[in-house]
Order: C-alpha cells, then structure tokens, then sequence
C-alpha cells in the first residue's frame, strides 16, 4: 500500500492552521529547515511522526534538528536537508551531491520545486512560513509506492 508523507519548509516559527489540514492523513511528515521554534515540531509531530533538519537560520544544536537526514520509505532512498550546504540549492547540485537518493527533499529557496530526473525525484515543498519573495506559500505530500512516486504542492493561506 503506497505511503504519503508532509513535506514542509522554511516555516520560520509560523505553523499555519491551513499547512495543518494540508498534511492531515500523511504517514509521515518532514521538515526541510529553517524550522524557527521547537513548538512547530511539537505541533507537527500531532499529525505524524517528524523527520526535521535544520536550516541556515535554525541553531543546529536543536536536538530534534539534525543536519540531514536519510529515510527508507516504499523502497524510496530519501535525502532531506535544508540545501544550503550547497550554496545556492538546486536540483542539479543536489542530484550530484546525493547521487544515492532517489528523491531528495530541500528548502531554503522558498520555492515550490518538482524536478524529475530518469527515476529520482527532486522536491522543494516551497516557504510554509511568512510571506516572502513574492510566493505563496505551500507545503507538498508525496505518495510513494516502490518505483513510483507521485507529488502534489499544496498553497497554503
């Protein structure tokens, strides 16, 4: 049976009512960074369980907050980090920095990103915090089953 898991981004303290309903249901939630305030990871883990890393504004001392994060879901090598650690974050440089994920999650954009590349997915849930850059803000959930996965970004208000 596939799985679905929250991806959610750059909250920057703000956990939105509306990211909530949005990640209802998913079997797992993970927090690309930048996360702001434990209470979002509090508030979070109230839905599903929470894999979060820290971001460039987050203080990496954070327990809850690792640096980056490797998962196995549906037979899927998962990568999670904030992206920073590659400078200006994109889904070539992360592909090449991973070249074992099969889907890589990041933030630190605030840009909503799905990227495709043969069978490894690139995925950039987009800011779930305060309005910045001019984009809505959003939150992604991601159905895998082994070999597939299918994503969908959710704006937020």
């Amino acid at each position: 049976m596939p799985s679905t898991i929250g991806l959610i981004s750059d909250t920057h303290g703000l956990l939105r009512a509306s990211a909530m309903r949005a990640l209802e249901g998913v079997a797992l939630i993970v927090h690309a960074g930048d996360v702001g305030n434990r209470d979002v990871l509090f508030e979070l883990a109230a839905l599903a369980p929470v894999h979060a890393v820290h971001g460039n504004v987050d203080d990496p001392h954070v327990p809850e907050l690792a640096g980056h994060r490797w998962l196995s879901v549906e037979g899927w090598r998962v990568h999670v980090s904030h992206g920073h650690e590659v400078g200006r974050p994109s889904p070539a440089l992360l592909l090449r920095r991973y070249p074992e994920a099969g889907l890589l999650v990041f933030g630190h954009t605030h840009r909503a990103v799905v990227h495709r590349e043969g069978a490894r997915l690139v995925v950039n849930p987009g800011a779930a915090g305060p309005r910045r850059f001019d984009v809505t803000p959003s939150v992604a959930r991601v159905t895998l089953s082994p070999g597939q996965a299918e994503v969908e970004i959710v704006p937020i208000d």
